[in-house]
């Protein structure tokens, strides 16, 4: 019999790896904001823009400099094979000066690259730019289009056109004559789109590019997303003498979404088709595209409650469709891209939460299950790929604990699993087309990132980068050890976290403590890797701070249970454990509990909003960075996942909504917000700023002027964490 935990727990360490700090160092130099967020000095290097040849022997990988250059490797020597193109080359015919790329693509032939050049960003991560498309044989380069900059520009699979949206139309360019061909004539700025996302599938669906090529090249599959009904959010942009309004269709919580349908369109003989799906048009397509079939392609039809999910094919010839395959769940379903069609035609591999951890699942192509290719208490993060050749899958997973990432690889008839990332941390890999080698991406809580190549076995080949003259300079530091932890919520629940020390800790002294939340259904800031605002940290420990972050109820990684937990009620749950661990904190020989703080951005800006409210007796100063004040202002699709709309679950949005309970605050609160934020819209602060000052409470305020989201460019951040760190010394010290 295991003894009853106490009410709140804190364990021992789980592992600590402080690769640069074995050893401290009281007399180290000091870190200053200054160095940490305007000079780059604690930039990590990496190997980018790696992409496997279609011959699995090599890969291509950007080598950055004073002219950047896209160089292929041999997987089996290290070997620079050859140089698939210089920016000396890249010089159009009716040009004298050279382009510099911001991405690149390869045809399926890998004779001609697709070059991005002077992006301008739309949303978060879609953007228009200027396409180039270069002939390896001749070394010639031309632009894709004089008409204008493209989106979401993409090859057919032949490599004979590039399909691109242009003004919400979709164009296809024919590369033997460059002819260019509208495919769409509809489209419309805040009306109709064809071929791209509108605002709230790119942000909470994760893709911008909305069409699909046909494997024989001769269709595209392509959304069209009609938000005439859409309600319009106004901006105001303060960039001239009179301020302009930046408008564009952002579906609330309980709004009117886009009406989204599915088209066919046969380059051969000019013929669009609609895609019948289903009578109920208040739904989502969350996913699209091709099976191997060239006259089979697929959907996943979402319902607007997003606990069901099915999976559909699409006859290209008649455009009939039927269900394959249906997931459904109490809560919701999450989405995900662990959608792989095997090269046999017959099979295809689904990942899924049945069990009550996510997991791969080989299906028959009629839906048959055929068994589950994984299993455990443990959850599949990435699944990234199956060598059909030898009947292996290859996968990773958040094992042996929930922060950590481990790569392995299984044979499809099941049996043991071949561990193929040595070293126990965070870790990310990157497979050749064959599966014969990989590029391990590997870190800790404690040391920078390392990459090697592998061979299929495990067997290490090659140091490609290691950041030895980052961990030379970090060694110049006095750097305290993140360290894990464990902290018991009250009601037995088990919460991983981490904590930094002050550097020079004495247990003897009472130290001031900042916590740091995100605390979002399935996010996770404990893990084994930096993690954000690391140096900050260590900033702050320099200074004096205990610095720690919890895992709360709803994050993710530890199973359905615990991620879902929150549903319905977003925030109860989750302050309540943030709440309970700084108690525990508090009661901590070497904790000042009338110095605890707290700090998070966005749906931590939200949690640390109701922590100094509804934990106004434990909580000394929050910051909140760009938070969600009620659940009613943010968009449908992600609000809705967990909380149902606002006509169904009224409660639910108000009773912990950090304005409901404005009359509570006691202690220190920085609010802060970028005036053109267009996900958490500046609306949220000023809606806390007017229940504050009716509540005659006192408060700081920043707004930055045209900032969006991040709060980024030029020295903005610099002065934001100036800001914000003069707050917390002014309040917990």
């Amino acid at each position: 019999m295991k003894k009853k935990i106490s009410l709140l727990f804190l364990a021992a360490v789980i592992f600590v790896t402080p690769a640069f700090a074995k050893k401290k160092q009281p007399q180290g130099q000091q870190l200053q904001l200054q160095e940490i967020f305007a000079s780059g000095k604690f930039s990590q290097r990496s190997v980018y823009g790696v992409n496997s040849m279609k011959n699995g022997s090599q890969y291509a990988s950007i080598v950055y400099g004073q002219q950047p250059a896209i160089l292929i490797y041999n997987y089996a020597t290290g070997e620079v094979a050859d140089t698939l193109l210089k920016t000396e080359w890249l010089v159009p015919r009716d040009s004298s000066k050279s382009i510099r790329f911001a991405g690149y693509q390869l045809s399926a032939d890998e004779k001609l690259v697709l070059l991005s050049t002077a992006p301008e960003q739309i949303y978060r991560y879609s953007s228009r730019e200027n396409n180039f498309v270069y002939d390896r044989a001749t070394r010639s380069l031309r632009a894709l289009s004089p008409n204008g900059k493209q989106a979401f520009a993409q090859f057919s699979p032949d490599g004979s056109r590039v399909a691109f949206m242009r003004d919400n139309n979709l164009f296809v360019v024919n590369l033997s004559n460059y002819t260019e061909e509208q495919i769409t004539f509809d489209g419309k700025n805040n009306e109709i789109i064809n071929g791209g996302t509108d605002w709230v599938y790119e942000e909470e669906f994760g893709f911008t590019r909305a069409f699909f090529w046909s494997p024989d090249s001769k269709k595209l599959l392509y959304y069209k997303f009609d938000e005439r009904e859409v309600p319009q959010f106004v901006m105001p942009i303060y960039d001239k003498l009179y301020p302009t309004n930046y408008t564009f269709k952002y579906p609330k919580a309980g709004e009117k979404n886009a009406v989204v349908s599915m088209h066919l369109y046969d380059l051969t003989n000019k013929v669009h088709t609609r895609i019948p799906t289903g009578d109920n048009t208040d739904q989502y397509i969350a996913r699209a595209g091709w099976t191997n079939d060239a006259n089979t392609a697929w959907m996943q039809r979402v319902n607007r409650h997003q606990n069901k999910v099915e999976l559909m094919f699409i006859n290209a010839t008649s455009a009939a469709t039927r269900v394959v395959l249906t997931e459904t769940s109490e809560q919701w379903v999450d989405i995900h891209d662990d959608l792989t069609f095997l090269a046999d035609g017959n099979h295809f591999v689904w990942s899924s939460e049945r069990s009550g951890y996510n997991h791969l699942y080989l299906y028959r192509m009629n839906g048959e299950l055929v068994r589950a290719l994984t299993d455990g208490d443990y959850e599949v993060t990435n699944f990234y790929g199956l060598d059909e050749k030898n009947q292996r899958i290859y996968y990773a997973t958040a094992y042996p604990t929930a922060m950590e990432r481990t790569i392995y690889s299984r044979a499809v008839s099941g049996g043991d699993a071949l561990k193929l990332s040595p070293n126990r941390g965070k870790n990310s890999a990157n497979f050749s087309a064959d599966f014969s080698h990989y590029l391990l991406y590997h870190t800790d809580a404690n040391s920078p990132q390392t990459v090697t190549l592998h061979a299929a076995d495990g067997k290490q080949l090659r140091l490609l980068q290691d950041n030895a003259e980052l961990k030379k300079t970090l060694a110049a530091y006095n750097l305290s050890p993140k360290e894990f932890i464990e902290v018991d919520n009250g009601n037995g629940t088990r919460l991983n976290g981490y904590m930094i020390k002050p550097a020079n800790f004495n247990p003897k002294k009472k130290y001031p403590v900042l916590m740091f939340v995100y605390g979002g259904p399935g996010s996770q800031t404990v893990d084994a890797s930096f993690g954000q605002y690391y140096m900050w940290f260590q900033y702050l420990a320099q200074q004096g701070y205990v610095v720690v972050s919890v895992d709360n109820r709803g994050t993710g990684y530890r199973g359905a249970a615990f991620k879902k937990s929150t549903y319905l009620q977003l925030g109860k749950y989750e302050v309540e454990d943030q709440i309970a661990v700084a108690k525990y904190l508090g009661s901590l020989s070497y904790v000042n509990k009338e110095k605890i703080g707290i700090f998070g951005w966005s749906y931590g800006g939200y949690m640390s909003s109701l922590a100094i409210t509804k934990g106004a007796d434990v909580f000394k100063a929050a910051v909140a960075v760009a938070p969600v004040i009620n659940w009613r202002f943010y968009d449908s699709i992600y609000t809705e996942r967990y909380m149902r709309t606002p006509q169904e679950n009224a409660a639910g949005y108000d009773d912990n909504s950090p304005s409901s309970h404005a009359e509570k605050l006691k202690g220190a609160y920085l609010l802060i917000h970028g005036t053109a934020d267009d996900n958490v819209h500046f609306q949220n602060a000023m809606v806390m700023n007017d229940k504050l000052v009716n509540a005659n409470k006192q408060f700081e305020f920043m707004a930055y002027t045209d900032k969006n989201h991040g709060i980024g460019g030029g020295v903005t951040r610099l002065q934001l964490f100036t800001k914000i760190t003069n707050f917390l010394d002014a309040n917990l010290k």
